[in-house]
């Protein structure tokens, strides 16, 4: 997440939604313009794979592929053409809650809009009002501070367990399960620990987790922090760090979860078989699009270059995909120790020019309240202001970044809800926001 800022910008900041490397946290605001340039897509084909194992696996290095970043093929579902040139929104302020970091709402509760707070607390906005006792309260497991603290949660898609990420005391990362009774209410004594990931760094902890159209857990691991990839963990793939997992979190047997058959690397010698995609340096902040099931990923980089990353469904939505952190930085070599091979660019990426320091991916805009931004793609970056939004179209062809809002600062993160509007969680203020129509 916080990651040093190029020459003759201000000092590093503080970053839960992206950025990173080995420099201490300070706490600062500062503005910047719209992203600039935007080019091609790519995409790859995946191993196929037929076991179902709850393990883990010895280090192992990525195998050797030969061909080329490759153009992406077309989404298998039209997109709606968004307007972008037509699109006036305005951000209406929902809550006041200490350091938001996520929003999401429950399956079959569509009338709460649950928001996470880094120090530890679950909230509940119920019917437009923020209930003061917490939903859960896990701030004696955690602390928060710079990247770490509560960084993600999801419900289960039945309603029935909440899936929680957050780092403990010594920095380390945890996804826990905790039930859900009917009416929402969460018990703690049934916390249960589904998956725990040594940091060996206070940076690039990742932070989502989110339950895909399949059903399955999607949890996002950067590559274990410090600056540059130093213990080369992208493009290994004998570790969870710099990588997307995708596992069913329940309880199966004696093991605490259970690995999909069709996962990419479950026959591979020496690799998780937990993993879904790998060369990431930090997933912060990753979706499915609802429409065309599409897999979106805001990645941060190191010092130069943010980037976007789209996985279509012809494209098996990010199965096995490489999409080469530390060979390359965006679309730029990078650590020429890493093979180049088999990699897949960024559908969008933009540089640190004007003050930008830390993409926040967010969602594909599918809600009923602004037409013409559907199909459109909203993210932003930490160190500028307001709400960004980009089309792709079914070729990959990325078209210019716009500004929809000026304001707010330090956005770290954006939610959905039941309907597809789109939330905000802004540090600066401390708001959680929703876009609507002017």
């Amino acid at each position: 997440m916080r990651r040093l800022l190029a020459a003759g910008t201000v000092a590093a900041l503080v970053l839960l939604a992206a950025c990173s490397d080995d420099k201490d946290d300070t706490s600062a605001d500062t503005s910047a313009s719209a992203a600039t340039t935007a080019t091609t897509a790519a995409g790859t084909s995946a191993p196929a794979a037929t076991s179902t194992t709850a393990g883990a696996g010895t280090a192992a290095s990525a195998p050797a592929t030969t061909a080329p970043p490759t153009t992406a093929a077309p989404t298998t579902t039209a997109p709606d053409n968004p307007d972008l040139g037509a699109v006036k929104v305005k951000l209406t302020p929902v809550a006041q809650a200490t350091e938001p970091v996520f929003v999401a709402t429950r399956p079959g509760d569509a009338a709460t809009l649950y928001i996470a707070e880094r120090g530890g607390r679950l909230r509940a906005l119920r019917n437009g009002a923020l209930v003061e006792a917490p939903v859960l309260d896990i701030s004696s497991l955690t602390l928060a501070g710079g990247e770490r603290g509560f960084l993600g949660f999801a419900f289960a898609p039945d309603g029935s367990h909440l899936y929680v990420d957050y780092t403990d005391r010594d920095g380390n990362s945890h996804i826990d399960e905790y039930a859900v009774a009917a009416d929402g209410t969460v018990d703690p004594a049934t916390r249960r620990q589904v998956l725990f990931q040594q940091q060996p760094y206070p940076n690039h902890n990742g932070g989502e987790v989110i339950f895909g159209p399949d059903g399955y857990l999607y949890i996002g691991f950067g590559d274990g922090g410090s600056a540059g990839d130093p213990q080369r963990h992208g493009l290994d793939l004998g570790t969870w760090l710099g990588k997307i997992l995708r596992i069913d979190p329940r309880a199966s047997g004696d093991q605490p979860y259970s690995v999909p058959a069709d996962n990419p690397f479950v026959n591979q010698a020496g690799a998780k078989p937990e993993i879904w995609s790998y060369g990431l340096r930090n997933p912060w902040r990753f979706s499915f699009d609802r429409a065309t099931k599409d897999l979106w990923i805001g990645d941060v980089g190191q010092g130069n270059i943010e980037e976007v990353d789209r996985a279509t469904v012809a494209d098996g939505q990010g199965k096995g995909t490489n999409w080469g952190w530390s060979a390359f930085e965006g679309r730029a070599r990078y650590n020429a120790d890493q093979s180049p091979d088999g990699t897949v660019g960024p559908v969008f990426q933009y540089t640190h020019e004007n003050g930008n320091c830390s993409v926040t991916g967010g969602y594909i805009y599918r809600g009923a309240a602004i037409p013409a931004l559907r199909g459109a793609y909203l993210y932003t970056d930490y160190c500028g202001t307001g709400v960004r939004a980009i089309v792709v179209d079914a070729a990959g062809n990325a078209g210019d970044a716009v500004q929809l809002t000026d304001q707010p600062g330090s956005i770290v993160s954006f939610g959905e809800d039941a309907n597809g509007e789109i939330y905000v969680c802004s540090l600066s203020g401390n708001t959680v926001y929703r876009i609507d129509p002017v």
